[in-house]
């Protein structure tokens, strides 16, 4: 049976996520179909036909489905999974909040946070914040799966030619309703999708030294993230934080600036593929997994850094 790929789409354009997951889809099998499900989402379901190796794509469009509200999303999943061995969402804010409701609705036990497919029926996901690799094998006939997007490569964007088929019998649950939405804006690139993160921890010492992160980061077009200790103590918002509870991240360069390494961090980034630290304890546990480390003051080093570039 074919595998099918919840899209996690901003209307007009998929997010980067959605790639990844469609790699991890073509891992199980290689009939792979994407259901790109929203308000106006005709941008985001002429991407994901553009897609190599998607040979389907169904789009949901309809007004109730604005805003992606997962008690309204979930159902449309439920209506066209009979079609389907295998349904995987990437494992972002929006995966999390749909593919639980969908399993529930299909009575069937979800495999969240998936790093690799071993076969059809067998996964590994990290557990105990990734100091540990679960294997599970399901014997569910029909598997719900979250995918850890920096565990797998992008597939391609460009390169396919599948058809698009509309979707019917949409409601509305009446469940949840939209009421308003504060949205942070910025010019630096998605955290969890940039080739270069600087993440501050609580050695930055306020909200107004963190200045000099963003700063450094601009400089090197690189997204901000933070430690959670960074973000309890105010000094940048909750969306900054790179760690166990916060999102995680693989960048080709990670550089952590004022953070010891606490374990819950660490399973959040470890995956980077270079990784600096600059702290001005040497016994930081970040030292012990960084590819560079540099022991000084940051107010010193990062202002140097600065005007090397």
């Amino acid at each position: 049976m074919p595998v099918l790929v919840i899209a996690d789409h901003e209307n007009n354009a998929l997010r980067p996520a959605t790639l990844n997951t469609v790699t991890a889809a073509a891992a199980i099998d290689s009939d792979v179909h994407v259901l790109v499900a929203g308000t106006d989402c005709t941008g985001a379901a002429d991407e994901a036909a553009k897609i190599t190796g998607v040979s389907k794509v169904l789009k949901a469009d309809d007004a109730c489905l604005n805003h992606l509200i997962a008690e309204n999303i979930a159902p449309v999943i439920v209506s066209v999974a009979d079609a389907y061995s295998h349904i995987l969402a990437p494992a972002s804010t929006f995966g999390k909040n749909v593919m639980p409701r969908a399993a529930a609705l299909l009575d069937t036990q979800q495999i969240s946070d998936i790093i690799k497919v071993i076969d059809a029926d067998t996964f590994e996901r990290p557990v105990y914040a990734g100091n540990a690799i679960a294997t599970v094998k399901s014997s569910d006939a029909k598997k719900v799966i979250t995918v850890r997007g920096t565990a797998f490569d992008a597939a391609n964007a460009e390169g396919g030619s599948a058809s698009i088929e509309d979707v019917g019998g949409v409601s509305d649950s009446g469940l949840t309703s939209f009421v308003g939405q504060e949205l942070s804006e910025s010019d630096r690139p998605e955290l969890t999708a940039a080739k270069i993160v600087i993440s501050g921890g609580r050695g930055v010492g306020s909200a107004e030294n963190f200045a000099l992160i963003e700063k450094l980061a601009d400089k090197l077009g690189a997204a901000v993230g933070a430690s959670r200790a960074a973000v309890d103590a105010g000094y940048v918002p909750n969306d900054y934080q790179v760690g166990q509870t916060g999102k995680v991240v693989a960048p080709e360069l990670y550089i952590a600036i004022g953070i010891s390494g606490a374990i819950q961090h660490l399973a959040g980034m470890k995956e980077s593929k270079v990784i600096v630290a600059i702290n001005k304890d040497e016994e930081a546990p970040i030292f012990n997994i960084a590819d560079y480390g540099l022991v000084g003051d940051l107010f010193e080093v990062i202002p140097e850094l600065e005007s090397k570039l």
